[in-house]
């Protein structure tokens, strides 16, 4: 079936697990222009389905919507990706993770734009979905399986032409942070992993051979090689040669490095642990995602016998200095133990960080809990995967732990909306630290890329003004349509106008007359849809801040020292976002939207 709009098959899948039934709707070509795919589409399909009830996200109803976008399949580089979007079992409010593989191709060609999973099963199922339907199975002798293992067992029982989505046993214990894999990669910043399990459902397969049609597609292949040499230059070359982990030794020169749970901006032990030390000792290899010419993927040996590890920043800094630990086989082991637990890495070190922090102040008396403590950091990522002992109150995340511990816990808990801030320090960096502040996912990196400010020379990264606002907004607008299309953020650096450029890529799939400025204006509606959401699952203006440690206190030690973001700054910051933004003071987007007496226009 072509679509009527190319690009798109106008449809997508809904399946019911309770009752084991399916059902196509339709998608207009009114919806997919104002919200494209990915993160977009997503957020537009959560809300619909949610018809504004604040539903438990681990309840059956609570929908689960995987999305894809037009430039799946296309030949234009890192294209084949997809999106996960949902209320985040963490933080209560949206959460829309994104991930590169053959699941994104292999799920298209189903003949959807989205796949949207409701219901729970009564035990343990795995769903297949074809061209011609879906179909249930039995999962129990999946069930309690590590990732790898599902994988491979999967396989075996259904075929290599299916491609899966997974959860392993976090998942399945519906710790507050767990991903869903494939490939070897993960979405899942939020838990969405745990909306997975709360289904009982173990793995998505997915395969098909419906073929849409592109609009122009002899322009569309002549523009592909032409960003495919671009993703070959200098905006990409580090990546090549040593992946995100070559921002290690970069962030602790800068005194930014988060260390020891954000007490420190600097870690003596980071060269252990950098590429460039660990490619001199280790075997490597370098991989790149599906239809991806940048290659940024280095897996790096642990122990014969095993399989290699892929090693990023995120997870590289999160284990390692975040925890104080500088051995880099125990970093290693971390990272593979999360990757087959199906256990987001921030979320986890964040987690465990702030608990060895409050072992260290004496508010806990959990054996071993110090910082540089290697084998501690292993163990308590098995303790969270199946929730025992004290790992059932780590897999709760940082937030909801501090309010257990409580005794002033919660003002270092290193969180927003509950999730975990990935490795930039924000009194250091606070272009990033406003993005943090505002992000409708909680601190993150990837919804807002402010932290390219920091890092230019167009703003003081240490003393950034409300004049300043409006580059922290163009990134988060740069992001929504780049992870709507969706695209690698890595070739940010690739595109001169990015929004120009970008709609060059989707008038050539789709055939629609889109200029930079209507993806602007798009990128715009898709903040403000994301936004609505959280405000319609109950947000007020009090969650937009950081953590009291960052807003009284300032970097003692490193490059950075002095670096202090005042609480007053911060204000102003987010008020001016707010009203760069079109929206309130306090950052509703109408005043029918405050239900707080003390709201004022």
């Amino acid at each position: 079936m072509n679509a009527a709009t190319p690009g798109y098959f106008g449809r997508y899948l809904r399946v019911d697990l309770s009752i084991g039934w399916s059902e196509s709707k339709p998608l207009s070509e009114s919806v997919l222009r104002k919200h494209i795919g990915g993160v977009g589409l997503g957020a537009w399909i959560l809300r619909e389905e949610t018809n504004g009830q604040q539903l438990d996200p681990l309840s059956p109803e609570a929908p689960l919507v995987f999305t894809f976008s037009p430039l799946v399949g296309s030949p234009l580089t890192t294209s084949a990706k997809f999106a996960v979007v949902a209320k985040s079992p963490l933080t209560q409010r949206i959460n829309d993770s994104l991930a590169s593989s053959h699941f994104a191709i292999a799920g298209k060609k189903t003949g959807h734009d989205a796949i949207v999973i409701v219901g729970r099963s009564e035990s343990p199922k795995v769903l297949l979905i074809t061209s011609k339907g879906i179909a249930l199975h039995d999962a129990d002798s999946y069930w309690g399986m590590n990732i790898p293992a599902t994988e491979d067992s999967l396989k075996t029982g259904f075929g290599s032409h299916y491609r899966y989505a997974v959860i392993g046993p976090a998942g399945e214990n519906l710790v507050r942070y767990a991903t869903i894999s494939h490939d070897g990669r993960h979405a899942g910043r939020g838990g969405l992993g745990a909306v997975m399990g709360s289904k009982f459902l173990k793995a998505i397969g997915v395969a098909g051979d419906e073929r849409i049609p592109f609009a122009h597609p002899k322009e569309l292949v002549a523009l592909s090689k032409s960003v495919s040499q671009k993703s070959f230059g200098a905006a990409t070359e580090k990546y090549r040669e040593l992946g995100t982990a070559g921002n290690l030794l970069v962030f602790n020169r800068l005194g930014t490095l988060p260390t020891r749970n954000f007490q420190e901006g600097q870690f003596e032990q980071a060269i252990d642990l950098a590429p460039e030390t660990l490619t001199l000792s280790r075997d490597k290899a370098r991989k790149s995602c599906a239809a991806c010419t940048i290659g940024c993927e280095h897996l790096y040996s642990v122990e014969k016998e095993e399989k290699p590890v892929r090693l990023e920043y995120e997870n590289l800094f999160a284990l390692g200095p975040m925890c104080g630990v500088g051995d880099a086989d125990q970093v290693l082991k971390a990272s593979q133990l999360c990757d087959e637990l199906g256990i987001d890495t921030i979320s986890a070190g964040g987690t465990i960080a702030f608990a060895m922090e409050c072992a260290e102040r004496g508010l806990i008396d959990w054996k071993g809990y110090e910082f540089g403590r290697g084998d501690t950091l292993l163990a308590a990522l098995e303790k969270i995967g199946d929730r025992r002992d004290e790992g059932d109150l780590l897999a709760e995340g940082s937030r909801l732990l501090a309010k257990q511990i409580g005794q002033g816990s919660i003002a270092f808990a290193p969180q927003v909306k509950g999730l975990e801030l990935p490795g930039y320090e924000p009194r250091a960096l606070q272009s990033m630290a406003l993005g943090f502040a505002v992000g409708t996912r909680g601190a993150d990196h990837n919804r807002s890329g402010a932290y390219q400010a920091d890092f230019s020379d167009s703003v003081d990264r240490m003393n950034v003004t409300e004049a300043d606002v409006s580059a922290a907004i163009q990134t988060e607008d740069e992001a929504a349509i780049i992870d709507s299309l969706i695209l690698c953020k890595f070739l940010r650096g690739v595109f001169e106008d990015k929004f120009i450029e970008m709609a060059e890529m989707l008038s050539l799939v789709t055939g629609w007359d889109v200029d930079g400025g209507e993806l602007r204006q798009t990128a715009q509606n898709i903040v403000e849809l994301k936004k609505r959401y959280n405000i319609e699952q109950g947000w007020t203006p009090a969650e937009d801040t950081l953590p009291e440690r960052f807003l009284t206190s300032a970097l003692q030690t490193g490059a950075s020292e002095g670096a202090a973001l005042p609480r007053e700054r911060l204000e102003r910051l987010i008020c001016a976002y707010n009203l760069g933004r079109g929206w309130s003071e306090e950052g509703y987007l109408s005043l029918d939207d405050c239900v707080d007496e003390n709201c004022v226009d």
